[in-house]
């Protein structure tokens, strides 16, 4: 995994992102994918950025390439040490490779910057593309939790998927 281009970055999501990002998020094509799958309404959004952003164990960032906000990505760290689990969805319509640029620039932030021991991420069952996704990122599968996520109608499998800081670091393509 090489380190970011120097037209990637990922900054903090700033109060003139939200509607961006929840039209992002409302979009059929990302909503199918998500734990909640019910259209997402401005006052819903607000609160949980309000909630979000006062929480020191989630970092909300907007993905750049190029220049132009592209993605969402939620840290969110699990108990007392440094594991965390990440969220991300891409901006509909964006270009093709955004999602492996976005995973690199995500991956550098967690191990390099944030010092993160382990980044875990779950898939809902059925979603093959995120599935490859994170393999091709390194992660490993870790399990499957069945019927774990009521997306609105029916209960769902996840699977799970962890990678270590030490695995990320001993690929060869990682500087």
């Amino acid at each position: 995994m090489k380190e970011p281009g120097p037209a990637d970055r990922l900054r903090p999501v700033q109060q003139q992102d939200l509607e961006m990002i929840l039209s992002w998020r409302n979009h059929p094509e990302v909503r199918r994918y998500m734990f909640t799958q019910h259209e997402i309404g401005l006052d819903e959004h607000l609160g949980w950025f309000e909630r979000s952003s006062r929480d020191e164990r989630r970092r909300l960032m907007i993905f750049e390439a190029d220049g132009v906000a592209c993605a969402f990505v939620n840290l969110t760290r699990v108990g007392k040490g440094e594991v965390w689990d990440w969220g991300f969805y891409v901006a509909p319509g964006s270009p093709r490779g955004t999602g492996r640029r976005l995973g690199r620039a995500s991956l550098h932030e967690a191990f390099f910057r944030m010092k993160v021991h382990k980044l875990c991420g779950q898939v809902l069952a059925g979603n093959e593309r995120s599935v490859r996704f994170h393999e091709a990122l390194g992660f490993v599968r870790e399990g499957e939790l069945r019927e774990q996520q009521l997306d609105g109608q029916e209960y769902r499998n996840l699977i799970c998927f962890g990678l270590l800081r030490s695995e990320y670091l001993a690929r060869e393509d990682v500087p």
